[in-house]
Formats: C-alpha cells, sequence, structure tokens
C-alpha cells in the first residue's frame, strides 16, 4: 500500500453528482486511502488552504467553476498532481486537460479496476519526488544545456540553479527524450516508454507534453533546438547529454 510518512493518503474527490463522488470515495477507501469529497470548485480551494493533497480527482464540469481553469489555477500554484475526471469523450477535451497540467484523464462511466489502477499509476509516479529530501544533491541523473536532471528525486534545475516545476507526465517525457538523446523517436515509441499503464493515450498526448516541456525549457519555444521535430517521424532531443551517477 502507498504511504508517506505513516499516514493515508489524501485524495480529493470532486465533483457535483453526490453518487459519483460517493463511488469514488468508496473505491479510495477500500484501497486504503483517505477521500475527501468536495461538490464544488470553492470547497476544494478551501480545502488546499486547510491540509495537503496528495491527489486530485478533478470533474470537468462544476457548478462554480470550469475544471480546466480550476486546473490550470491549482497547477500554477501547487505540486499537488491531478486526474481529470469527465463525461465527455472527445480529444478536445483531453487535449485541452493535458494543457493546463493535469497528470491523467477518466472518462466517465469508467471500470473501477481501471480507475484505481490510474489513481496507483500516478502517486506512484509522484512517490520518489514526495518522499526525497529537499536538500540532497542529485546522485544519479543527466546534464545537458546547463540543466541538471534528477532522476532519483525526480527534479529539474536550470542553468542558474533554480528548480523548474515539471508534472509527472512532464518529467517522464523528458526523461525519455534525455535517455534517447540524438534518436529520433516516433510518437508510439515516446508512448510505449511513459504509458505503460494506459491503453487510450492518443498520438495528440505526446504533442501537447512536447509543447509543454518546450515552454519550460527552450530559449525560444516558437524556435526549439533541445526538442526538435522531424517531421512526419516523430521527436528528438538533439543536445550533448552528459549521464552522471551510473
Amino acid at each position: 500500500m502507498l504511504s508517506r510518512d505513516d499516514r493515508r493518503l489524501k485524495i480529493a474527490v470532486v465533483d457535483d453528482d453526490p453518487a459519483v463522488r460517493q463511488t469514488v470515495a468508496d473505491l479510495l477507501t477500500e484501497e486504503g486511502y483517505e477521500p475527501v469529497c468536495c461538490a464544488d470548485a470553492a470547497s476544494l480551494l478551501s480545502t488546499l488552504e486547510a491540509m495537503r493533497l496528495d491527489l486530485i480527482v478533478l470533474d470537468l464540469k462544476l457548478p462554480d467553476r470550469d475544471g480546466i481553469a480550476l486546473s490550470a489555477q491549482i497547477s500554477a500554484t501547487s505540486g499537488t498532481p491531478i486526474i481529470m475526471l469527465t463525461g465527455r469523450a472527445g480529444d478536445i477535451d483531453r487535449v485541452m486537460g493535458l494543457e493546463v497540467g493535469a497528470d491523467d484523464y477518466i472518462v466517465k462511466p469508467f471500470h473501477n479496476r481501471e480507475f484505481v489502477a490510474r489513481v496507483k499509476a500516478v502517486l506512484r509516479r509522484t512517490m520518489r519526488e514526495m518522499t526525497a529530501p529537499a536538500a540532497a544533491s542529485p546522485k544519479r541523473g543527466y546534464r545537458f544545456a546547463g540543466f541538471t536532471l534528477d532522476t532519483d528525486g525526480r527534479k529539474l534545475t536550470d542553468p542558474m540553479g533554480r528548480p523548474v516545476t515539471l508534472t509527472v507526465a512532464e518529467f517522464d517525457l523528458l526523461l525519455a527524450l534525455v535517455r534517447a538523446h540524438g534518436r529520433v523517436l516516433s510518437r508510439n515509441q515516446i508512448l510505449d516508454l511513459t504509458h505503460h499503464d494506459r491503453d487510450d493515450v492518443f498520438d495528440r498526448t505526446i504533442d501537447v507534453l512536447i509543447l509543454r516541456l518546450r515552454r519550460k525549457i527552450e530559449s525560444n519555444p516558437q524556435q526549439p533546438w533541445l526538442i526538435r521535430t522531424e517531421r512526419g517521424l516523430g521527436y528528438i532531443f538533439d543536445c550533448a547529454v552528459e549521464a552522471f551517477g551510473g
């Protein structure tokens, strides 16, 4: 069971439908998590001020706030991972959710086992970052263009030594690109390397994540030189990379 400091992980369940909230809360309780139910955006924001959350399961359509706008606000001010939960299945909604920093996306109605697997996958990918000592120096990782990618602490620092905030999905994508530096990776190859527990991720997901990464590490995202597009083939991390720590 996932734990931190011997406490139950707190997961906010944000949905205006009482039946959905109860179903999700029951699933999380059965897995040993502590659900915190919120019926609207205002309730979630109050909860974030009052306690630390380990994950937010956020409905796209809320009575007092658009879920995508709310996700963007949370991503800009908090490192709490977000799983978007919605009844919309269109690609455009998935893309919008990813663009604002959501870590995963689940369409209602969902299978209980799939939902639990998604929750565990996001938490599993964040556990090392959550438990890594804040002041610890990176023991293993990669250096490129002045950046340092700490693979143990799941952190990225820029050439000035400042932390670069990455979502779980962004970090996994950057790590895959860096490890394959100098080689072109197709979208399918990137999906295989970064989304092991998903079977409905689509190619556009990678394009959106690439755009987000470029905004954070490229000096000019409109003319990228670190992550280049090879038209019709995929993407290549076109930069010298130094591995350290074995």
